[in-house]
């Protein structure tokens, strides 16, 4: 496993409840700002593995990136039930639950 897989693994199992990062967010505080895809790539493959919290981590306008209808589903019901609201378009009010470990924002 390469330092920058474990640090957005770290990245990742921090995010407390109730709290959502973007792809972005995730690279930037794991090391490499430029790196959205990579930490895409590591959800998808080490999420199970791992269980990570999958489900907080969203795309760079709050919405759920997912495709498929039911994994996005799934997603907005845990995000949901921990309490996170969407608006009417489906996104996340990122100054109010975007988590910022760099920053110690939560």
């Amino acid at each position: 496993m390469t330092p920058f897989t474990k640090q957005v693994i770290e990245v990742i199992q921090s995010i407390p409840e109730g709290k959502v990062m973007t792809y972005g967010g995730v690279a930037r505080a794991a090391g490499s700002p430029r790196a959205a895809r990579q930490v895409v790539r590591i959800l998808h493959s080490m999420s199970r593995k791992y269980k990570l919290p999958w489900h907080r981590v969203v795309n760079a306008k709050g919405m759920i990136a997912l495709t498929e209808d039911e994994a996005g589903t799934m997603q907005r019901l845990y995000l949901q039930d921990e309490g996170i609201l969407f608006d009417l378009k489906g996104a996340i009010d990122l100054e109010q639950f975007q988590y910022q470990p760099e920053l110690g924002i939560d």
